[in-house]
């Protein structure tokens, strides 16, 4: 294989799920594709990582200082939806069932994996339900020991609210599953249905 191929090859198998034939397969066929498509592509990767934001509010991705859904006046901003990462608030914007707003944490409590609750936007949580402004937090993290570890430890910091409810998503959600596999009728239900945590 040439190398300026194996090259590119190697670039695109790093990407998660994509192994050497499905690299290759991508790489023959950015070959066959115009200069400035593949330029265009090339740049908008560049642009991507170069001039993305995370929302200072929520932590989700955003174009701006503040993402497009902390700074809608129609969302109900007294309710945030706690989630471990981007892909979940992407999942749960599909379902159309939620109004509120979100917090993306970076990540859960994983002692075996050297996380503890100091890395992630446990602090930051606990500051904005500490504004006064919000009456409800939902957990929305994986069904597994480390989501409903997380879920405990930050609903023992937020004890100090006692006017804030805390309520977990409905288990309709398998145990084990990631929220971003989950399909939209199963995870928009699961938001409607919520329950409080015990």
């Amino acid at each position: 294989m040439p190398t300026l191929l194996d090259n590119a090859v190697t670039h695109f198998s790093r990407l998660p799920g994509i192994g050497r034939k499905t690299a290759l397969r991508l790489v023959l066929h950015m070959l066959r594709q115009e200069k400035e498509d593949v330029d265009a592509f090339a740049d908008a990767l560049t642009v991507l990582r170069r001039d993305v934001k995370y929302c200072k509010v929520c932590y989700n991705i955003s174009d701006e200082e503040v993402c497009p859904i902390c700074s809608d006046a129609r969302r109900d901003s007294s309710v945030i939806c706690v989630v471990e990462n981007i892909q979940d608030v992407l999942a749960i914007e599909q379902t159309q069932q939620y109004n509120g707003l979100y917090h993306v944490l970076g990540g859960i409590i994983s002692p075996m994996d050297g996380v503890g609750p100091n890395d992630i936007k446990i602090s930051e949580l606990v500051d904005r339900v500490g504004s006064g402004e919000v009456k409800e937090v939902i957990f929305a993290l994986a069904s597994t020991m480390e989501g409903d570890t997380t879920n405990f430890y930050i609903s023992r910091r937020l004890q100090a609210f006692p006017d804030v409810k805390l309520s977990v998503i409905a288990r309709g959600i398998s145990v084990g599953d990631e929220l971003q596999y989950t399909d939209e009728v199963t995870l928009g239900r699961s938001i409607l249905n919520r329950t409080p945590l015990k």
